[in-house]
């Protein structure tokens, strides 16, 4: 989206808005019948609405005016601002921008704020502006943040590139970079240190956003994460922990990927005399086959509705006040002088989306894009960032030379973590994995250590039949396997190494699911409902050899098991961590003879 905001400044523009408005030319686009939901006022009335190229230029009582070149009937339909996702990560849906814009902007969504964060792990500096590159000229607007945390735990994993103050300065110099992303180090925040403290004083001091991540903070320390200079946060729990972030003054980014957390979410809003202003809506993250299939920012207010949120508040919250939070006046509001990003929806409980403009131009209609975006090939980009040789079955054996008996650091629960001791059997000088526990092993891939496999013991993950291994491993993204036999292990590590990253599930020592993801490791350039039904695939067999226990033992589980900096025990690249001491652990808690 070229020269936004500034676009809408143009004297010639503006003087074509007033002199339609006044009825003395016509609209270029007349959209009559439809009921406007007002995310002012809360009121829901029949308006038509009079476009100006990209500009709104009145909205006028129903069937006032005829005067028109185009006239869209909104009869029996919804009329609300598009729609606008205030923290995301593309790379979660496993595609390139462009094709994360052909999915949702037919579902009305028209702005993202895009962390490009795990782009960033992987490529660096010259990944972001790849990023950048690649969101011009497409019909869904990007809001593209800078990555704070590259690596997410400084000290305990090692990532692709390491970004501290100066990284973030150059990026925040940059006028396509509109704020500090998701700031996830909240120990180095909260203890003012290296590299953490030059980088919110980075954020404050270019006057742009500085978005947080502030998983379990209560009390001291979620006052002191804020008085550091963070002014968001999306990691919410529950109802009073949304209540407590409220409270403590931050903008919520309250997201759909965690539904669990929505039913008391609603119930704590409903003790609030109105809606907060600093309540957002966004997504975070969405799977490919979710992406296509039920929606991204669509679905999470279909939720939401569902949970019992007045429809005019989740439409408010996923549209003005994002727009307030992000000082884009021109956005979020369907009013005279606003951008024309405006939502048709023919069931606004249901979030069915008719019609989607942006900017004054039509670009989704019943469900398919209506222009085709004008971005750069993908074709072969990063497609090298899997620096590493096939695995053999020996890679995962775990040895203990001259031992009968050990005891073993353990992590325990894939959520929540905690540690864990187990007395476990060793013959042959190799660990006899216990038939209640999981192997976790975690191959750096970003060419900066050996590539021995650091591994891991798991408790409360299920009886598995078979290994999976990924790439996609927040927030470094090295090589993560999953398993209990090392030659499905080996198998499903090796397969993914073959095609330059993605997942791949094994089991007999056979792979049984492959997912391609060569950009970065990370993402597909192919159709997203390509990839989507690919990742089903993988998802199904992955439902084969996982057992299951939601909302705690999911597959969403899987990528997000290296995250370092999240309170509690995580195996990453450089062993078992600790992201609450900032320790990391030996294997072995003790052993005897």
């Amino acid at each position: 989206m070229p020269n936004e905001p500034h676009d809408l400044n143009s004297s010639d523009l503006r003087d074509r808005a007033v002199r339609a408005a006044r009825g003395l030319e016509p609209f270029d686009v007349l959209i009559v019948g439809g009921t406007l939901v007002d995310v002012a006022t809360s009121e829901m009335r029949l308006a038509d609405i009079g476009l100006v190229g990209p500009l709104i230029a009145s909205v006028l009582p129903a069937a006032s005016r005829a005067d028109a070149e185009q006239t869209i009937d909104a009869s029996g339909c919804f009329v609300t601002p598009g729609f606008i996702d205030t923290h995301m990560h593309v790379e979660s849906s496993m595609v390139t921008p462009r094709r994360y814009a052909e999915a949702v902007v037919p579902q009305g969504t028209t702005t993202v704020c895009w962390d490009p964060h795990e782009v960033g792990n992987v490529a660096g500096l010259d990944g972001i502006r790849w990023a950048l590159e690649e969101t011009k000229q497409l019909p869904l607007r990007f809001l593209t943040l800078a990555p704070s945390c590259v690596p997410s735990a400084p000290g305990l994993e090692l990532a692709g590139a390491e970004f501290r103050s100066g990284e973030m300065a150059t990026m925040l110099s940059w006028p396509d970079i509109s704020g500090v992303a998701e700031v996830m180090n909240m120990r180095g925040v909260l203890e003012r240190s290296e590299p953490m403290r030059g980088v919110v004083e980075a954020g404050l001091a270019s006057g742009k956003r500085v978005c947080g991540h502030a998983r379990g903070l209560e009390g001291a320390d979620l006052q002191a994460f804020v008085a550091a200079g963070i002014q968001s946060d999306h990691e919410i729990t529950s109802g009073e922990d949304l209540l407590a972030k409220l409270r403590a003054g931050l903008t919520v980014e309250l997201r759909g990927s965690h539904d669990y957390v929505l039913p008391g979410v609603i119930e704590a809003l409903k003790t609030l005399p109105h809606l907060p202003q600093t309540l957002t809506i966004c997504t975070d993250d969405v799977f490919p086959d979710d992406l296509v299939n039920d929606g991204a920012m669509s679905s999470v207010l279909r939720r939401l509705i569902g949970y019992g949120m007045k429809p005019v508040d989740a439409v408010r919250a996923a549209t003005l006040n994002a727009a307030m939070w992000l000082d884009r006046y021109d956005l979020g509001l369907i009013a005279p002088g606003r951008r024309a990003d405006i939502v048709i929806l023919s069931d606004l409980e249901k979030i069915v989306v008719d019609r989607v403009y942006a900017s004054g131009r039509e670009v989704a209609r019943n469900g398919e894009l209506a222009v085709a975006g004008d971005s750069v090939s993908t074709a072969h980009a990063y497609r090298d960032t899997v620096k590493l040789q096939r695995l053999s079955a020996a890679d995962f054996d775990i040895k203990l030379p001259g031992m009968t008996e050990a005891r073993v650091n353990t992590v325990v629960s894939p959520r929540f973590t905690k540690w864990g001791e187990a007395a476990v059997v060793v013959s042959g000088d190799k660990l006899v994995l216990p038939d209640n526990m999981l192997l976790m092993a975690v191959i750096h891939r970003h060419g900066k250590k050996d590539t021995s496999p650091v591994i891991g013991i798991l408790e409360d993950w299920g009886h598995w039949r078979g290994a999976l291994a990924t790439t996609i491993s927040h927030d470094s993204h090295n090589l993560t396997v999953f398993g209990r036999d090392p030659a499905d292990m080996a198998a499903a590590a090796n397969a993914v190494i073959d095609v330059g990253g993605g997942m791949a599930t094994a089991a007999d020592g056979k792979v049984t699911a492959v997912l391609a993801l060569p950009v970065c490791g990370l993402l597909s350039d192919a159709p997203a409902r390509q990839v989507a039904d690919d990742f089903a695939k993988l998802r199904t067999a992955a439902d084969a050899i996982a057992d299951w226990v939601p909302p705690i033992r999911t597959f969403k589980a899987i990528v997000g098991a290296s995250l370092a900096c999240n309170p509690g025990p995580h195996v990453t690249d450089l062993g078992l961590t600790d992201g609450t001491t900032q320790e990391i652990r030996p294997l072995l808690a003790a052993s005897r003879n």
